[in-house]
């Protein structure tokens, strides 16, 4: 019938029994016509326990060794789940970013996928084999191991389906994409279909269903991705590109929340753009990804300027900042939930921002920076008011 990717993250392979029962579903898969390529996360919390072992024998372990050291999670996966299928009677092969070629530019735990070698994958289809992949690494051009940092193993799922023009499919431990986190608030509706845009913003905003990279290589190429629950019939959701013109009038789709940033300020800094400019751009030039920005007006030539940055990459962020101010003019929020809205609704419906602040006006939730987009509006509010925020706007928005 054609090429389907599937992706299975750590969850769905996190014990052997698991891992033999994603061989029957792939097995009843291959036997309806599909050829399949099964992009594997490593077990369970494989990866956080090398990271530990790491750290025992290094509080900054060397960056090429670990993840070197972290491929090795993805590797178990593929065998087994290789052997499994073997073992019921059908042929399959495991492989390796190396032996499949996946090349990757950029630094050790942030590697991007610059092109992936397709010859062994459509030889091994020919052959009717099940082909096993190692997601979550690829290869740089000194033939280093490079891992793809969080998510990794879903932008190299979507990266395959455009090299072998096939259709993605992502199994995890839910069963679809939600209006809002379920943990986080019951009454939250789960979603038939997401517009890329919007699956992009939630993503980027802490939805941890889907990371962002992977959505936008999605939209770049019109890769539709079908998130669900592994070896279950329960309905999931599809990411595609959706017709504005047949949306309906909901302003918003979906709710996000992250408590993995900090806010950054910077007082009585000159009040000169050419000085900012060089702060974000030697930010913006160790990768570090700045989100919020805000500034105040210039005060006798000098002003305010804070940002949000992520927690694990405070350290490396601060040698940066000690460039530009002194010690006693830095301050660093750790108490802040980025709070988003989202919806492609609002690029047609005024007032949601309006309504949004009101609620927090009424239940007195202090908010400490505002960023805006054509469709969403993200606020930075205090952890201690994260779950009372959701309750109100989720209700409000009827997510």
């Amino acid at each position: 019938m054609g090429i389907v990717v599937q992706k299975y993250g750590g969850s769905s392979v996190a014990t052997t029994e698991k891992i033999k029962r994603i061989a029957d579903t792939l097995i009843k898969r291959k036997e309806q016509g599909d050829d399949l390529v099964v992009v594997v996360s490593a077990m369970g919390d494989t990866t956080d326990d090398l990271i530990s072992l790491a750290k025992q024998i290094s509080k900054n372990p060397d960056k090429r060794e670990l993840d070197a050291l972290m491929s090795t999670g993805e590797m178990m996966s593929c065998a087994l789940l290789s052997m499994a299928i073997k073992e019921k009677g059908y042929d399959a092969v495991s492989y390796t970013a190396y032996q499949i070629g996946i090349k990757t530019s950029g630094q050790y735990g942030k590697g991007l996928i610059d092109d992936i070698e397709d010859t062994k994958i459509s030889e091994s289809l020919k052959e009717g084999k099940i082909v096993i992949v190692a997601g979550f690494q690829g290869i740089n051009e000194d033939g280093d191991i490079i891992t793809l940092g969080r998510g990794g193993s879903d932008t190299s799922a979507v990266a395959l389906a455009v090299k072998l023009k096939g259709i993605c499919e992502i199994y995890t431990d839910v069963d679809g994409i939600y209006s809002v986190d379920p943990r986080k608030y019951k009454y939250a509706k789960k979603l038939d279909v997401i517009d890329y845009e919007e699956m992009l913003e939630l993503s980027s905003l802490g939805a941890q269903v889907m990371h962002s990279r992977s959505i936008e290589l999605a939209q770049k190429y019109n890769i539709p991705i079908y998130v669900g629950l592994s070896n279950s019939d329960v309905k999931g959701t599809i990411i595609k590109g959706v017709d504005k013109m047949n949306l309906e009038s909901k302003p918003v789709t979906g709710l996000a929340t992250s408590d993995d940033d900090i806010a950054v300020t910077l007082k009585d800094i000159d009040a000169d753009i050419n000085i900012l400019s060089n702060l974000f751009e030697s930010i913006g030039s160790k990768k570090i990804n700045i989100d919020m920005i805000s500034q105040t007006a210039p005060l006798n030539d000098k002003v305010n300027v804070s940002f949000t940055i992520p927690k694990d990459e405070q350290e490396e962020c601060m040698k940066i900042i000690k460039n530009f101010a002194s010690d006693e003019n830095i301050s660093i929020d750790e108490d802040i939930t980025k709070f988003s809205v989202v919806g492609i609704g609002m690029k047609n419906t005024s007032g949601v921002a309006a309504k949004m602040f009101k609620l927090f006006s009424e239940n007195n939730i202090n908010v400490k920076m505002i960023t805006t987009s054509e469709i969403r509006i993200t606020c930075a509010i205090s952890q201690q008011d994260k779950a009372k925020a959701i309750q109100i706007v989720a209700n409000e928005f009827n997510l």
